[in-house]
């Protein structure tokens, strides 16, 4: 559900606008799906399928100025660059801002971060963190974390540009725990440039005491959350995973800890994602319950219908 009318101020664009409208129209628990850097929101498409089957209502919010599609991001990659993670923050938070329920939020990779730091804000009726992006106070820093990262952080002017993975590095950072076939179809389907500033920003939220890389784990409004971690990602490593998880145990908040065994950083778009879906959903719905639907995904014309009622 990208918009490329959307701009780099974080303005809600007009798709935004739809799916807010949609929400608040059907009256169900909204879900906020959050992306990490390379993927696009459509990348949660059938997580958001998924979730409505069961009752709930989907958001797919963009990056500011995330292009529509695959094809349009790899043709175009300089409208993704220099998007930090404290602006992409404010874009959801202005988003959720509008709805008239608060939502679940589910967010991968720096999606995970930026979920942690939404639920930090209280914006969060409950949160599912999956191989979350590290931020200030998660120590630890792998080997292959820092392999995955490295082609952005060798350059450091790649701070202000968005910048793609080869086949290679794709391979190494998302697709390790998949089969070859699999793996090079993801890369042809989702794979898109991403920002550099995020990386430059978890790499130093330890020595920036003024970071954007940082969550309010001790708000007491942050509300209960699940930190899930691929077994096999070499980008966010169970050790960065873990860290992550001791910082939120600090919350007064449930605080919960999964791993999905033989799993690498792809977890939530390859071939083993309804599983991952399917643990993120049983948490949601202890903490935030489905309504009663007749059907929960509505098309446009029923939303029409209902506005005009």
């Amino acid at each position: 559900m990208g918009n490329s009318a959307s701009s780099s101020s974080g303005a809600i664009s007009v798709a935004e606008s739809a799916q807010i409208q949609r929400a608040n129209i059907s009256g169900l628990h909204p879900v906020v799906f959050v992306h990490g850097l390379w993927l696009l929101p459509g990348s949660w498409q059938r997580w958001a399928e998924a979730f409505e089957e069961a009752g709930y209502i989907a958001l797919m919010p963009d990056w500011p100025d995330d292009p529509a599609t695959v094809a349009e991001a790899n043709a175009n990659p300089g409208v993704m660059a220099g998007k930090t993670v404290g602006q992409v923050a404010d874009h959801f938070s202005a988003v959720i801002a509008q709805l008239e329920r608060k939502p679940a939020i589910i967010g991968h990779s720096f999606g995970g971060l930026l979920a942690q730091m939404l639920a930090g804000r209280g914006l969060s009726a409950v949160t599912v963190a999956i191989d979350p992006a590290p931020f200030r106070g998660v120590l630890p820093l792998p080997l292959s974390a820092l392999k995955a990262a490295w082609p952005v952080l060798n350059n450091p002017s790649n701070r202000h540009r968005a910048v793609p993975l080869s086949y290679e590095q794709f391979r190494f950072a998302f697709a390790n725990a998949v089969g070859e076939m699999e793996a090079q179809a993801l890369y042809r389907d989702y794979a898109v440039p991403g920002s550099g500033a995020p990386l430059f920003q978890a790499a130093a939220a330890n020595l920036n005491p003024w970071t954007e890389a940082q969550v309010d784990t001790g708000n007491q409004e942050r509300g209960p959350l699940l930190v899930i971690s691929g077994e096999k990602d070499n980008t966010v490593p169970r050790a960065v995973a873990n860290a992550a998880f001791r910082q939120q145990q600090a919350n007064p908040g449930l605080t919960e800890f999964v791993e999905m065994p033989g799993r690498g950083h792809s977890l939530t778009i390859d071939s083993g994602w309804r599983d991952v879906a399917d643990t993120a959903l049983a948490f949601v719905r202890r903490f935030a319950m489905a309504d009663t639907f007749e059907s929960a995904y509505l098309d446009n014309d029923e939303v029409d219908r209902r506005v005009a009622a």
